[in-house]
């Protein structure tokens, strides 16, 4: 199958779901505490990057995309840098405050490019807030090609299930990065991409890719989903749909950090998707955005000019 990259500039992508922070503090360790048997850093460097939906949403922008992002976060400084973060890349925000929610904050500390500690601030979203983010979800509709719905477990899509028929109701194809044991909470989705450990946690485990099918094929029929995406870390991706199974093996390359690699592959599908590639197709450009980010530390963006550069070497 020949790959070409498609005009994405018109693509319109509506990313939903839970936001988050990612604070690195970099430095150098020389000694271990006299106070406790643990390294003592001394930090000289610090960096912020969206995570969660934002880091999705951050990855469609990169690929050209027009974008527009739904989330809650609270009214703190963390919310406040998330919203200019994603300013800076060119996303249009809207991220609904509440008094009471911390903004999930997820804080590494590294050493010699290796992880140390993370340590991770958060709580759950008031109810009241997150109706009022349904009534501007269905505001948005019309003007957006694909929906993502980035599940992180949060408690920002409480209303999933209303926003999976509200879209589908419009003709808008729904693209569900999952979380959790409850995937009945998915159905009439267009595509789910669980990885590999997350499915497992829904249909148990599997000796065989023959049974993998029949576990997929049987998790399509119960949700009415269109196709079930898989992501296998260095066993690669399948793809389950009516078209039936496709596999794409992973990139013989180094793997650097694979955090945030799922949101690189839900975000290629969905921009590829709204500019007129089939699943197949898209696939495959998720694959190889894939491959790129995993190669770069931490939540990491695959741009549009790397997404060409890995098409020339794989064609």
């Amino acid at each position: 199958m020949s790959l070409t990259i498609p005009d994405t500039s018109d693509t319109r992508i509506l990313v939903v779901g839970d936001v988050m922070l990612d604070r690195y503090w970099f430095g150098e360790v020389s000694r271990i505490s006299p106070e406790a048997p643990v390294p003592v850093i001394k930090v000289d460097r610090t960096e912020e990057r969206p995570g969660g939906a934002a880091n999705v949403a951050r990855n469609c922008a990169a690929l050209g995309a027009r974008v527009a992002l739904l989330s809650v976060v609270g009214t703190d400084e963390a919310g406040q840098s998330l919203a200019r973060l994603m300013k800076d890349s060119g996303i249009e925000c809207s991220l609904h405050e509440d008094a009471k929610l911390s903004t999930t904050v997820k804080l590494r500390v590294i050493a010699r490019q290796q992880q140390l500690l993370r340590i991770d601030f958060e709580n759950a979203p008031d109810h009241e807030v997150l109706q009022a983010k349904l009534a501007d979800f269905e505001a948005r509709l019309a003007a957006c090609d694909v929906v993502i719905l980035s599940d992180y477990g949060k408690g920002g899509l409480t209303h999933i299930t209303e926003m999976i028929a509200l879209a589908r109701g419009a003709g808008k194809r729904v693209l569900v990065d999952p979380k959790g044991e409850d995937y009945a909470r998915y159905a009439g989705a267009t595509l789910l991409t669980p990885n590999r450990s997350e499915l497992r946690e829904v249909v148990g485990r599997w000796k065989d890719d023959a049974e993998l099918a029949l576990k997929g094929a049987r998790l399509r029929d119960e949700l009415h989903l269109e196709a079930l995406l898989v992501t296998r870390s260095e066993e690669g991706m399948t793809l389950f749909s009516d078209s039936g199974v496709m596999h794409e093996p992973a990139l013989a390359r180094e793997v650097y950090d694979v955090s945030g690699a799922g949101d690189t592959v839900i975000a290629t599908l969905a921009v590829m998707l709204g500019s007129g590639l089939s699943l197949s197709q898209a696939m495959r450009q998720a694959n190889l955005a894939a491959g790129v980010v995993v190669g770069k530390l931490g939540t990491a963006i695959c741009s549009l000019e790397e997404l060409v550069n890995s098409v020339k070497r794989a064609t």
